[in-house]
């Protein structure tokens, strides 16, 4: 780690064997790191960028694309690239079966319910769930207030595809379409999220 590594290695001390799943948080503190890394680039080329185009663009609607970035770059870190610091370190595997997916709706999570701990279900649902609420509430701020409900959901879909797609060709991952499923409602549930936001402020703003 390049960033956190003093704050992973104190956590390690204090908890590695005090916690049974703390491998998932070596996992975050790690996708963390790498987040920071290539956020680095992010901004420098989003600064070339602004100051070619000499766009005069609000401090907001700025703060929210540096966000989603920020985002977007953690979810694949966490998921598409989590284990490796380089992408370019990994391979394609082009030839692997496409049996290995799992296409039977929630099979997979029906079985994480039932097991003798449900640590993995609350995981696999709540956190894809999660994951994805943040797509669906700063999309219609990055890119247009005017955004529509499907139009987000749709992006939110794509966006989820990819990821089990590149998680089955680089092996990263396991590819379910319950994840997909997951990342959808996240989608959902952080677009209404952002419609509230919108009925707040609106009233707010009569009020005033």
């Amino acid at each position: 780690m390049i960033f956190l590594g003093p704050l992973y290695n104190l956590l390690s001390q204090l908890y590695a064997t005090k916690i049974n799943h703390f491998a998932l948080i070596k996992l975050i503190v790690l996708a963390l790191d790498k987040t920071i890394f290539y956020f680095l680039f992010f901004m420098v080329i989003r600064l070339i960028w602004l100051m070619t185009i000499r766009s005069r663009r609000t401090i907001k609607s700025e703060a929210s694309v540096w966000l989603f970035a920020f985002y977007l770059i953690l979810v694949l870190m966490l998921t598409t690239f989590r284990n490796t610091y380089f992408p370019w370190n990994l391979t394609l595997n082009l030839h692997r079966p496409l049996n290995e997916m799992n296409f039977v709706f929630l099979r997979e999570t029906w079985k994480m319910y039932h097991a003798p701990s449900r640590l993995d279900f609350v995981y696999n649902s709540l956190g894809n769930i999660l994951c994805f609420i943040p797509f669906g509430f700063l999309s219609p701020f990055v890119f247009s207030k005017k955004q529509t409900f499907w139009r987000v959901v749709l992006a939110g879909i794509i966006f989820s595809v990819f990821i089990e797609g590149m998680q089955f060709l680089l092996e990263t991952g396991v590819t379910d379409i319950d994840d997909v499923f997951f990342n959808s409602c996240g989608t959902v549930i952080g677009y209404f999220c952002y419609w509230l936001v919108m009925i707040i402020r609106r009233r707010t703003h009569k009020t005033n």
